[in-house]
């Protein structure tokens, strides 16, 4: 995920040997997905024939009235356009943007679903190297997320707006395709790594580009959807009432027993690892392989006090998860995977977590790569309504992988050098410890680098009332190893510092370049309210995509409550928290 630029200087073409084919075999992979990306919009078509729901036959003309109003809204109005007027019967199909909404989804799913076989068959090609199977599998992970979130969010639009409230139907729905999205860069970027690695990639990255501008498409319209339906709703209310708030309390899955056990400081757990044997298993590993699969039920693993050296994944199925330690200095989940040894950065992960509603407290997740050994991450969380709470995320360049959806950290220590919390969920760090390890020679610090690749993603990084400052390592040496705040790893990076104290090891331009002026206009930073000899703004970056904030109004869409509809999940996690300013 660094800056793969200055990585590449430094590498040799002979750490990689291929065989004679080797071009011959991409160009041919090349084609495949070109003509699988063909199929699977006509496959498409069909399949949203066959499901498609008959909604009394609108007019030709008003239905491409309709569709086209609805793709004016998106980044890629022609591909938008001509995609969903060439389906059959396409005018007996649309007579509103959410039916466009819904055909743009199901052309997509069919597009990743001819993807996928594609995909599959690379990996059993010959002539690859370690890290290029590893890139590819995470690809075929990342494909299969893309496929559960994309339906999911065909089974809400379908019920859209009947069940819940248009806030919660919106959240979610900018969620699943935000994340779909991320799916699509993040199995590109594990191809980022080495000249062998671009090679690779210039064979997948036409069928992953196609299906990232389909989702865009419909986050676009979503967006747009959603956006004007509350307006609407707001209008429609009678003066002098206010619309009930939402969230608040806690969420109808979680029992009152559940609630009672997650606020207790004495806590029952399922079963318990211990490495000296006293428990139920020894390993964290398989304690999360025998928990039930696609639990409702909040299912506690108990992880007591030991160093367990082990790469922990908490698959998609494996669902309202809690692990507990008996102290972030005792409990410890330590692992060494990095890419200077053959990993991807997603795969480097000592702890990998997708399972949604996952829990954590009392542990630290730790990768000992060390500093050289580039990108070595400590935990990566891809797991929807997310939270961690008194945990360690310890580890050097990459530490934490804030990957896709809703995320919240509250009482964590962080500490890292080189773009050390990074990804593209919407990610709250609240009454956080975030330091600034000492890196290699040379390196400069940067505490984020947010990945947000679309401008309607509801994706960010949100530091509030956290401290940043640096490891006693450091310290002696701050004059020759800048810190920054963060810097833009993609076009429309968002990160927002606000009521945080500052130490005097942050530069005084607060933020970094990534590579001249990339992103400077498009990215979204911002600080409110901080404190410290760091938080000084008098000589800030002066990018068109920077500004702080005076407001407590236009601070408030970042707080916990806004940015990841705190009110409506966080009380199932028994932390202590605030959802405003």
């Amino acid at each position: 995920m660094a800056n793969f630029r200055q990585f590449l200087a430094g590498m040799s073409d002979s750490t990689y040997t291929y065989k004679r084919n080797k071009k011959l075999f991409l160009s041919l992979l090349a084609s495949f997905l070109l003509i699988a990306a063909v199929i699977g919009i006509v496959a498409g078509v069909n399949s949203s024939n066959r499901r498609s729901h008959d909604i009394g036959g609108a007019s030709i003309a008003t239905s491409h009235a309709i569709l086209k109003s609805s793709c004016s809204n998106t980044l890629y109005p022609d591909l938008c356009f001509s995609a969903v007027a060439s389906v059959p019967g396409m005018s007996g199909k649309v007579s509103s943007q959410k039916d466009v909404i819904m055909l743009v989804l199901n052309l997509t799913i069919a597009t990743v679903e001819h993807n996928y076989v594609i995909v599959k068959k690379l990996a059993k090609a010959a002539n690859l190297t370690k890290r290029e199977k590893a890139a590819i599998n995470d690809c075929l992970e990342m494909v299969d997320e893309t496929l559960d979130e994309l339906r999911k969010a065909e089974e809400k639009l379908n019920e859209y707006p009947s069940k819940k409230s248009l806030r919660n139907y919106a959240d979610d729905l900018k969620t699943l395709v935000s994340a779909a999205i991320t799916n699509q860069e993040s199995c590109l970027d594990g191809f980022s790594h080495g000249k062998a690695d671009r090679r690779v990639r210039k064979g997948l990255i036409g069928g992953e580009t196609n299906v990232e501008k389909m989702c865009s498409n419909a986050l676009a319209m979503i967006k747009n959807m959603t956006d004007t339906d509350m307006v609407n709703e707001l209008k429609m209310k009678p003066a002098g009432r206010k619309l009930k708030e939402e969230g608040g309390g806690w969420p109808d899955w979680l029992s009152a027993g559940d609630r009672r056990l997650l606020q207790s400081s004495t806590v029952t757990p399922n079963v318990v690892v211990a490495a000296d044997g006293s428990g139920d298993y020894k390993t964290v590993s398989e304690a999360v392989a025998a928990a039930p699969e696609k639990s409702s039920t909040r299912y506690i693993i108990r992880i007591k006090a030991g160093v367990y050296k082990e790469n922990v994944d908490v698959p998609k199925t494996k669902t309202n998860l809690m692990f507990m330690g008996d102290g972030r200095t005792t409990t410890i989940i330590t692992g060494s995977r990095n890419v200077v040894d053959g990993s991807t950065t997603f795969n480097s992960a000592t702890v990998a977590v997708v399972g949604e509603r996952f829990l954590a407290r009392d542990i630290t997740f730790q990768n000992t790569a060390g500093p050289s050994k580039h990108q070595a991450v400590a935990l990566r969380v891809g797991a929807d309504l997310s939270a961690f709470y008194r945990c360690d995320m310890i580890a050097y360049q990459d530490t934490l992988y804030v990957h896709s959806n809703r995320q919240f950290f509250v009482g964590c220590y962080v500490a890292g050098t080189v773009d050390f919390i990074f990804g593209n969920a919407a990610a709250v760090l609240q009454d956080c410890d975030i330091h600034a390890r000492r890196p290699n020679s040379g390196q400069k610090n940067m505490v984020t680098a947010q990945g947000r690749t679309d401008p309607n993603q509801n994706t960010g990084i949100v530091i509030q009332k956290c401290r940043i400052d640096a490891t006693s390592d450091l310290k002696p040496v701050i004059s020759s190893f800048p810190t920054f705040l963060g810097r833009p790893w993609k076009l429309y990076s968002r990160t927002m510092v606000m009521q945080t104290a500052i130490g005097a090891l942050v530069d005084p331009a607060g933020w970094h370049e990534w590579d001249g002026s990339f992103a400077l206009d498009t990215l979204e930073y911002r600080e409110y309210q901080n404190s410290g000899q760091g938080a000084d703004t008098s000589r800030r970056v002066t990018w068109k995509g920077y500004k702080v904030i005076t407001s407590a109004a236009e601070a408030k869409p970042y707080t916990a409550g806004e940015f990841i509809a705190g009110g409506s999940w966080l009380g199932s996690t028994g932390f202590p928290y605030q959802l405003g300013l």
